[in-house]
């Protein structure tokens, strides 16, 4: 008997399941669909040999009005670390304003000035 299960072992999934399992009291069961993620993933011009293979879901999307109808692959990680393990080791930062609007909605310390030291880190 478990009292949390977590379905996913992406990103998200494993720090909340390490967060969880924090307390010695509580029983964890972190569910993945996928296996561990392979060394390719760990190679950031390696990303695409990942494509349609056993680590990804190989999904694509609804026909696109904004792509004259074509349906466009959507890679997704089925793999311990999930699409985090499947992303080339990019990422994006949000705008100054994304961050500003956070801190003026009453989230403290996530004014843009506030979290820039910490990507710069």
């Amino acid at each position: 008997m478990f009292d949390t299960i977590i379905v996913g072992a992406g990103s998200a999934g494993c720090v909340l399941a390490n967060r969880l399992s924090a307390d010695p009291a509580r029983k964890v069961l972190l569910l993945e669909a996928g296996r561990e993620a392979p060394l390719a993933s760990d190679v950031p011009s390696d990303w695409p040999t990942m494509f349609n293979t056993a680590v990804d879901w190989s999904y694509y999307t609804e026909p696109q009005a904004g792509c004259r109808g074509r349906r466009v692959f959507w890679p997704r990680g089925k793999m311990i670390g999930g699409s985090g393990a499947l992303n080339a080791m990019i990422y994006i930062r949000g705008l100054p304003s994304d961050y500003d609007g956070w801190a003026a909605m009453g989230c403290p310390g996530w004014a843009w000035e506030d979290v820039l030291p910490v990507f710069r880190a």
